[in-house]
């Protein structure tokens, strides 16, 4: 079950791959069962540090049915973290697998199965993304309301049918306002990867209803609502997105925008998730 052929065998089911995770999760952490997971993307990775106690912290790759980070900013391990001094526990998953990396849909939401599988009943998901609207500089947060998927497929396999119509929960979006009234909202437009989109491309998206572009995110949104969590969406703005501004993109301004606002996004991200 453990092994790397398993998850892409298209007569295995991934359901149990996940179980299997979930099962070396417990053993691995000693955390029998926890609340909520979260994804953490570029510029979000110090949140883990504020939520509490790490517990134990395990490589990605000795969990069934996780691959290696290929991106840089992800921490390619998984955590096991006490939120705050009492009895609930994240599990934080740093190894993110994107759809452009070729490995297969099934690898992409693994996570969120796994997550499942452990008792958590919320997910945050976090990102780095172009920005559409001029007034989100570089290092603001926004929560996302909504989602268009424009990679051309589905974590659901076969005649599987979910309920998006409230994705990305009101609910938990009110919680995050409870603790920055501020916060903006924004639909989320993820496109393959792994090059940037054009300009032609961000303004398509913006004609259906997008104000943030990205390659990652809403394959895990629709797994993890398939598999019952109730999911917030928060993306970090890293850039104007291309036609935009007037900068050049690159990786190396995604991760330098994530290390300037890590701190404030961070401390935003940990107190969220300790009122859930």
């Amino acid at each position: 079950m453990s092994d790397l052929l398993d998850l892409d065998d298209p007569t295995t089911d991934p359901f149990d791959v996940a179980r299997a995770a979930a099962e070396h999760l417990a053993e691995a952490t000693g955390v029998a069962h926890h609340d909520v997971a979260l994804v953490l993307g570029s510029g979000w990775g110090g949140a883990a540090d504020l939520l509490g106690e790490t517990v134990a912290e395990v490589p990605a790759t000795s969990v069934p049915g996780f691959s290696a980070a290929a991106v840089v900013g992800h921490s390619g391990t998984i955590r096991s973290v006490r939120i705050g001094d009492g009895d609930k526990h994240a599990l934080v998953l740093g190894s993110r697998t994107h759809l452009y990396e070729g490995r297969g849909v099934r690898r992409v939401v693994h996570g969120m199965r796994t997550a499942a599988a452990t008792g958590a009943r919320t997910v945050v998901l976090t990102n780095g993304c172009g920005g559409l609207n001029p007034a989100w500089a570089p290092g603001t947060p926004v929560l996302i309301s909504d989602h268009i998927n424009l990679t051309a497929t589905s974590p659901l396999e076969g005649a599987t049918f979910v309920d998006l119509t409230d994705l990305y929960s009101a609910r938990l979006r009110a919680v995050a306002h409870e603790v920055d009234a501020g916060l903006d909202e924004g639909v989320y437009v993820q496109f393959r990867g792994p090059h940037y989109e054009t300009p032609a491309e961000v303004a398509m998206a913006g004609r259906i209803g997008g104000d943030l572009v990205g390659m990652s995110t809403t394959l895990e949104a629709i797994a993890a609502r398939h598999a019952g969590m109730e999911v917030l969406g928060i993306s970090l703005v890293t850039n104007l997105a291309a036609g935009v501004g007037t900068e050049a993109l690159s990786h190396e301004e995604v991760l330098e925008a994530g290390r300037a606002a890590g701190p404030r996004i961070s401390a935003l991200l940990a107190e969220v998730v300790r009122r859930l």
